[in-house]
């Protein structure tokens, strides 16, 4: 039997691992592959001060003990002694980049816990000193309860103290006992532990890295952290509605200003109708919100900008690994905030597939740019514009609960999803945080204006012709009465039969011409009702121009709220299915979203209406 000690070399990635492995071993290197997979084993000879001969293992790297991929897994099955063809190690050289020690030390805190003898190699020291940082290392191996050995390993420093450390802590090579399974910690408890030695062992750093660590005091602390992301996404949607009152109303004004001079160059007839009712009241219905999503998205890219954005992330770790995801699924569920589709596209970066599944299947319930303006639209016409006290507005309140609707909603489907049709164990996630910074106003602004683009580009083209497409569908056939023309068409027929199954949960004749072409595009729902409006009002003059004051009135509040839940969950536009068919190979899964997306829209409306109206509202 071979009695030469196993040592083990693990890391995260980028940690500089190789450049030690290297540095240590020369060219006593064997490169193979680990019996049943395709990981590359790669080993090497060293001999200790005493003499020792010691065999040194190069594991992948990884940044936890929860496997996400076969690299990881190999990695992890080494530690604990599972690997087939290897034996337990005699002890681990773990390395860290000292210039991102408490990031690294999050998997250095797992590899202790299992009991085998560590040494840790901090590695980079020379970088560390160039970025101003001075590192107390005895202190850090009195936090750790292991040696810690200064290293550069690009230049071979710090080889012979890192051996004469092993050579204390290394056996025989005839160790039997197999690790302990490291305990139950998540990510948030090892991230504080992690940063609670990085900041007692760090006893200089730059202005930068000591700001950093300071503000993460509080925006990632198990109680202030919630706080403060709460706090700035319920600013953010006072701010959709308080700063962009001015801005709509000039928009507004500028579409009434359209339609009248159109009209007054036209002759009542088809042309007329055309552009007064269908293009100006359809598009320009949908325009008017390019405030609300244009302040949206500045929020977003700032805090995207400013580093905050990750930490968000690692604050939601906790609450999505509750449901059986990982953090992983974090950053497509983000993007989904603004598109569903990059949001679903960006899921192939999810390497377990049932995790990448669910986040798919729960994608479309993320609140998309799309349903702003839907939003807006009934909140404005249906929720009085005042406040509630402390300066805080109800309309905001109001757009900031369905937000979160959507966001609680998404994690009670993951929930049921991964313990029912996509079951198994979620893999762990560990994320670099980067430094906090100012935003650059350029790189803002160039941001601003490509979503702004996207916006019209997507009101130029989908819009327009889906609300041409309704137009015509509304305007023909002509009623002989001149009366009721929208029930008479082609459309107010499609929906008085579609009205049949949706006036159970509150919803009119309106409403049911609407959700048809929303499948289209989620604004195309607003356009839909304008162009209904402006074609039912006729040539009569109106004293209400805007869509906001036509549906005043009309509808319930039990309606409008029944309304607003229904595009809370209801499936989105049809790019989103054929994108979801395209990343799951087959119509199974669109399918089954579009029925159960569904089915929650439904019961969701109804439940709404329901319980508003017993509540006399």
């Amino acid at each position: 039997m071979n009695s030469t000690p196993l040592v083990a070399l693990v890391g995260n990635p980028n940690a500089g691992k190789s450049a030690l492995f290297n540095a240590l071993t020369g060219a006593r290197q064997k490169v193979g592959n680990y019996p049943g997979v395709t990981v590359e084993r790669k080993s090497g000879r060293m001999a200790l001060p005493d003499g020792r001969p010691i065999e040194l293992v190069d594991l992948p790297g990884t940044y936890s003990l929860d496997p996400a991929s076969p690299d990881e897994q190999v990695t992890r099955d080494v530690v604990v002694g599972r690997q087939e063809g290897e034996k337990l190690p005699s002890a681990l050289v773990v390395v860290l980049d000292a210039t991102n020690l408490d990031n690294h030390l999050r998997f250095a805190l797992q590899l202790i816990a299992l009991g085998l003898p560590v040494v840790i190699a901090l590695n980079m020291m020379d970088m560390a000193r160039r970025d101003g940082l001075t590192i107390d290392v005895d202190a850090l191996s009195k936090a750790l309860g292991v040696p810690v050995v200064e290293t550069v390993a690009v230049r071979r420093l710090g080889m012979d103290e890192l051996k004469t450390a092993l050579a204390t802590v290394v056996g025989d090579g005839t160790r039997t006992v197999r690790a302990g399974a490291p305990p139950e910690h998540d990510i948030v408890t090892l991230q504080r532990r992690a940063r609670a030695i990085a900041v007692a062992a760090t006893r200089e750093e730059s202005l930068a890295r000591a700001w950093t660590h300071r503000l993460d005091a509080v925006a990632l602390h198990p109680v202030s952290g919630p706080i403060v992301l709460a706090v700035i996404l319920f600013v953010m949607f006072q701010a959709v509605f308080a700063w962009s009152e001015a801005p709509i109303g000039w928009i507004e004004a500028g579409f009434v200003a359209a339609q009248d001079a159109v009209g007054a160059v036209l002759p009542t007839g088809i042309l007329r109708s055309l552009l007064v009712d269908g293009v100006i009241a359809g598009v320009g219905s949908v325009l008017v919100f390019l405030p609300q999503i244009l302040i949206l998205f500045l929020f977003i890219l700032l805090l995207e900008a400013s580093g905050y954005m990750v930490r968000a992330a690692f604050l939601m770790d906790r609450l999505m690994a509750g449901v059986g995801l990982s953090g992983r699924a974090f950053i497509p569920l983000l993007s989904s905030f603004a598109c569903a589709i990059p949001g679903i596209m960006a899921t192939r970066t999810i390497d377990d597939p049932k995790d990448r599944l669910t986040t798919i299947l729960i994608a479309p319930l993320m609140t998309c740019s799309a349903r702003l303006p839907v939003y807006a639209v009934i909140i404005g016409a249906f929720i009085p514009a005042r406040d509630v006290g402390l300066g805080v507005g109800l309309q905001g309140l109001v757009l900031f609960g369905l937000y979160v609707t959507g966001i609680v909603s998404a994690m009670i489907a993951a929930f049921v999803i991964r313990r029912t049709i996509a079951k198994g164990e979620s893999a762990g996630f560990m994320m670099e945080m980067p430094r906090y910074q100012m935003p650059v106003i350029r790189d803002v602004a160039i941001g601003l204006m490509q979503r702004a683009w996207i916006f019209l580009h997507r009101a130029g083209t989908l819009i327009l012709l889906a609300t041409v497409l309704l137009w015509a569908l509304l305007s023909f056939p002509q009623s002989p009465t001149g009366r009721d023309q929208v029930r008479y068409s082609a459309a107010g027929r499609i929906a008085s039969g579609l009205e049949t199954i949706v006036r159970p949960i509150g919803f009119n004749h309106e409403i049911a011409l609407a959700i048809i072409p929303a499948m289209a595009a989620r604004e195309v729902a607003v356009s839909a009702l304008a162009t209904v409006y402006a074609i039912e009002g006729g040539d009569e003059v109106q004293t209400e121009r805007s869509l906001v004051g036509r549906l005043r009135g009309r509808w319930s509040l039990p309606t409008a709220l029944a309304f607003l839940m229904w595009f809370v969950f209801a499936p989105q536009c049809l790019s989103t299915i054929a994108v979801i068919r395209r990343e799951t190979n087959g119509w199974k899964w669109p399918l089954f979203s579009l029925a159960y997306l569904f089915g929650l829209a439904y019961l969701a409306a109804g439940f709404t209406f329901w319980a508003a109206t017993a509540l006399g509202l």
